[in-house]
């Protein structure tokens, strides 16, 4: 075996890898992302009545609704990003509410998340991005869905 044929064949091999890798990043992404919208989806859920309030009590306008909207959001998060569909566009309104969730809450804490900082909802809005960027990966539906499409 030549050495240009060797460079070819270890170009072909990392670039295979690189690409497996991508996607099982974008999986424990999602993963990831998918547990911690689970824990505030179902705190919400479980006393949309009080974060309506506390809402109200943040100044966010038309707090019921508001409840409402980012309970619902988390939660169609959840289901979606596990799947791996529509990840893209799941992710705008995740943004979205982690803005609010930054601008309401977590900035007058500062930056660390022991201090009920905006740590963790920044970190989530980089992955959320991250998400925007590349899409679900190989390993969810949307993938399939693509690949349906292009036949």
């Amino acid at each position: 075996m030549n050495f240009s044929r060797l460079v070819k064949t270890y170009a072909i091999v990392t670039n295979k890898l690189e690409t497996f890798l991508w996607d099982l990043l974008l999986l424990a992404v999602r993963l990831v992302l998918a547990y911690g919208f689970y824990t505030t989806a179902s705190m919400k859920w479980q006393n949309i009545g009080g974060v309506a309030e506390w809402f109200g009590e943040l100044k966010i306008p038309f707090p019921n609704a508001n409840a409402y909207l980012a309970a619902s959001t988390e939660a169609a998060g959840v289901v979606l990003l596990i799947l791996g569909l529509a990840t893209r566009f799941i992710s705008i309104p995740l943004i979205i509410t982690m803005i609010v969730a930054i601008v309401t809450v977590h900035w007058g804490n500062g930056f660390e998340a022991g201090n009920n900082g905006f740590e963790i909802p920044l970190y989530y809005m980089l992955f959320l991005l991250l998400l925007v960027i590349k899409g679900s990966g190989k390993l969810g539906i949307d993938s399939l869905i693509g690949k349906k499409f292009e036949q």
